[in-house]
């Protein structure tokens, strides 16, 4: 698989990285050395229109040169949306400031490419047909493990064909002309030879309005039309965060993170049914912790009402344990969230300690004779400090147990965040500010959609995010 990706990736570089710079940010829109009459002259320029292949500093493609290890990573990398910044990597032949060493260790780690048994990965080696196959299989998931079995796929799916002699070739090397005709025939199916269409039977439904539908896997490509929230399309495959559809009688690409199995209006009923349960801490006359003329009990009674203000754009339903400065006492506090049928329960303070502790931490109860909800708890808190951290730049103090009364007593999934501490100067000054309370609001609220994005496996609430500009946090490990 490391191998096929390598091929795949040294295509696409021997027009982006042969010459061992990164592709440029315009490129000609045509090639001196690639014309009208080219056999591959299609190929090259639908990859140089995805900024996946490019011509040298003088503008030629050299379309004839033997694809190199090292082009043949970043042209494939580039394909299927690795990450190609440079670093170092685990091959003592490529360097951080080679041009591919990014794309290198990236489909070294995707088990795409791989070296050689004495750790060198011979950048500079031509890549032969068999093993271009190969890299091509396994980058863009053909689940080939030989050669032969890898260069059967690419002729039975229309991608490449046999020698002249009936053979495939496999020792030959590659040029580079030849590796972009596979590659974009791989990246495209329409490019493909006659009859080779991939099977459209996943079944999936547009998450947004005004969707855009294109000719290629990413947002270089011309558009070919729009899709709104709730349309129907077909999957025949995807290529890193892109899908190839059909729809309406014509296939292109859409962005899977506006794709979802299930119809927006089936997950917006679904949602409906989830009750939050947003509790801000203390209340007159009990303002909690204090400093700098800062009282507690306001600042979490205001983040939480501009959580509420997350909550009540989207499907969710929910309810506020307090929405003015009252005391409510902390088994009142349970009943309610219980009486409410709460699925979740987020309590919002703010911490002291005699001036000289920072940042943000956030609690569970991790004793199932009480709360059994213990695995949730803990994944809930973790989300919610992830994106409490980001929003203002917080030192992490981690998620700890917490022996609290909403959480031991509690009867759902159930964590309580600490904002800051308010008696420490620099928190004091974020927890005093809107525009801070505005962004832990914003990060609460996303940690709710994390919540329900990993752990109960929600994936259709991905539009959710989409509103926000904001993407789903990493996964949970």
């Amino acid at each position: 698989m490391k191998r096929f990706l390598l091929m795949s990736i040294l295509s696409l570089a021997v027009i982006v990285a042969f010459s061992n710079v990164s592709p440029k940010s315009t490129y000609a829109s045509t090639f001196p050395d690639v014309g009208d009459s080219h056999r591959a002259k299609d190929e090259i320029y639908y990859l140089a229109t995805g900024k996946i292949a490019n011509g040298d500093q003088n503008g030629y493609f050299h379309p004839d040169k033997q694809v190199t290890r090292a082009e043949a990573a970043a042209l494939i990398g580039r394909a299927i949306q690795l990450n190609g910044a440079q670093k170092r990597t685990e091959f003592k032949d490529v360097g951080s400031q080679h041009f591919a060493s990014g794309y290198i260790q990236e489909a070294a780690d995707k088990k795409i490419i791989t070296g050689y048994s004495d750790g060198s990965f011979k950048p500079n080696a031509p890549v032969a047909r068999g093993e271009m196959a190969l890299l091509i299989s396994r980058a863009f998931g053909y689940q080939s493990t030989t050669i032969s079995s890898a260069s059967a796929q690419l002729i039975d799916r229309g991608i490449a064909q046999g020698m002249s002699d009936g053979s495939f070739g496999t020792t030959q090397s590659i040029k580079r002309s030849d590796f972009s005709v596979f590659l974009s025939r791989s990246i495209n199916a329409k490019m493909r030879l006659a009859g080779q269409e991939p099977t459209f039977s996943k079944v999936q439904y547009v998450t947004t309005n005004n969707l855009n539908f294109r000719d290629g896997p990413s947002t270089y490509y011309s558009i070919l039309g729009s899709f709104d929230k709730g349309k129907e399309v077909k999957v025949g495959y995807e290529i890193g965060e892109w899908a190839f559809i059909q729809a309406d009688g014509k296939e292109g690409f859409v962005h899977t993170a506006y794709l979802s199995s299930k119809k927006v209006s089936d997950i917006e009923d679904l949602l409906a049914d989830k009750t939050i349960i947003i509790d801000p801490g203390h209340g007159y006359p009990d303002n909690g912790a204090s400093g700098f003329g800062l009282k507690e009990s306001f600042v979490v009674l205001d983040t939480g009402m501009r959580v509420k203000g997350y909550l009540e754009k989207s499907p969710f339903n929910f309810a506020m344990t307090r929405e003015s400065d009252k005391k409510i006492e902390l088994q009142d506090r349970v009943t309610f969230a219980r009486e409410k049928g709460g699925d979740i329960f987020v309590s919002i303070h703010a911490n002291s300690f005699n001036g000289t502790a920072h940042g943000t931490e956030s609690y569970y109860f991790q004793s199932a004779a009480y709360n059994p909800y213990v695995n949730q708890s803990k994944a809930l808190a973790t989300y919610l400090q992830n994106r409490l951290v980001q929003s203002w730049d917080a030192y992490d103090r981690g998620e700890k147990n917490g022996n609290f009364h909403v959480l031991r007593e509690n009867t759902m999934p159930a964590s309580l965040v600490e904002l800051g501490f308010i008696d420490q100067k620099e928190d004091n000054a974020k927890l005093a500010s809107p525009s801070y309370r505005q962004n832990a609001a914003k990060a609460i609220y996303l940690g709710i959609l994390d919540y329900y994005y990993h752990y109960e496996n929600l994936k259709g609430i991905d539009y959710l995010y989409q509103e926000l500009q904001a993407t789903p946090s990493p996964k949970l490990h």
